[in-house]
């Protein structure tokens, strides 16, 4: 059955077709993300569609009971956490979970929507910072809801999203390693171009700026949230006389690469090097020592975006921002700033952390 439905009393499917020069079963193939359409044709009729605003009745949709999870990267620690709080909430509606890995941490690819459009599921959950026009657009005409779960920053207004508290979280961490009277605090926060990543620096300015410190431009650092980013940062900051007494780390990842940096350093940590990491995965509390961190809130930022592509009016009526808090953990990753004496090495074959200070 094809969609004879007149959109907002101006135009319907078969004049869609008759302007585009094609039969009404062809515009039907697009709408559904058939794949037996030329890309000009396809073009053609998503221009028209997008001109005429189209948007297809949620009850001449057919609906399956899934829910798309899509991500850049599928192999990340916090990745697990995300689909554990999508599933938790699909699970309660008797949904299905499918997991999509596509694009770059900006944007699903291009070819992402055709297959959505096919699969046609309840609604989608995205991971990434941004969506294009023409996706959105697409979406939005084949009444698929959608929200973007934001660890990086803040979408289009137009999206609806759920994020966290970035900046403050930044502000916690560094606050609590200048309390501890750290006054060379270093940050390795994560790619220079996601916004989450300078709301972090931004927490971390301010936090310095309330201490009465000056930020070392030599001790900002942009990373990658991985370890192996971490690590290296770490090792260019860890070398010298004038090293930093503490990092604030943008991520888990990042930090256990600081902690590794120091191992090779001969530096304990928390004796010598106070490390404060961000996300408090379940990794964090088994590191050695276990991690100090800001712990977002991954589970339940996706839980709210899932339980938004169910509320009866859907997401995507009103677009809004959900931002939920963050808050530091401390465990024994840090400690008060080493005495005028420096730094004391590690002993050769001294675990990392063995001589922690009572007060860490």
């Amino acid at each position: 059955m094809h969609d004879e439905v007149e959109v907002g009393a101006r135009v319907t499917l078969a004049e869609v077709a008759k302007e585009a020069g094609v039969s009404t079963p062809t515009v039907s193939k697009v709408l559904n993300g058939r794949s037996d359409v030329s890309s000009g044709t396809r073009s053609r009729v998503e221009r028209l569609l997008e001109v005429h605003g189209y948007r297809r009745r949620a009850s001449d949709r057919p609906r399956f009971p899934l829910v798309e999870l899509v991500f850049h990267e599928l192999d990340s620690v916090w990745a697990v956490e995300l689909v554990k709080g999508v599933e938790n909430v699909a699970k309660a509606h008797r949904a299905t979970v499918v997991l999509t890995r596509s694009g770059t941490r900006h944007a699903p690819a291009p070819d992402w929507i055709e297959g959505v459009l096919r699969r046609r599921p309840l609604g989608v959950v995205l991971v990434f910072s941004s969506l294009p026009a023409e996706v959105k657009h697409r979406l939005r005409s084949r009444d698929i809801p959608f929200v973007i779960v934001d660890p990086a920053g803040d979408p289009d207004p137009d999206v609806p999203s759920v994020g966290s508290a970035n900046w403050a979280g930044g502000l916690a961490a560094t606050r609590h390693l200048t309390d501890h009277g750290h006054e060379r605090v270093a940050i390795i926060t994560g790619p220079e171009d996601m916004l989450c990543s300078r709301a972090r620096l931004d927490g971390y300015r301010s936090a310095m700026t309330m201490a009465g410190l000056p930020v070392d431009p030599r001790l900002v650092r942009f990373g990658d949230f991985q370890v192996h980013g971490g690590f290296e940062h770490a090792m260019v900051l860890l070398d010298g006389p004038d090293r930093p007494t503490a990092v604030f780390a943008g991520s888990d990842l990042h930090a256990l690469g600081v902690l590794e940096a120091a191992r090779l350093k001969g530096l304990r940590v928390p004796a010598d090097l106070s490390v404060v990491g961000y996300d408090d995965v379940p990794l964090a509390q088994w590191s050695s020592p276990p991690l100090t961190t800001v712990h977002q809130p991954l589970r339940q930022m996706a839980e709210e975006a899932t339980r938004m592509l169910f509320r009866p009016d859907g997401p995507g009526r009103t677009a809004r921002r959900i931002e939920l808090a963050t808050h530091l953990v401390v465990r024994q990753s840090t400690a008060p700033r080493p005495g005028p004496s420096g730094s004391s090495r590690q002993e050769p074959g001294e675990a990392p952390g063995a001589r922690v200070s009572a007060d860490a």
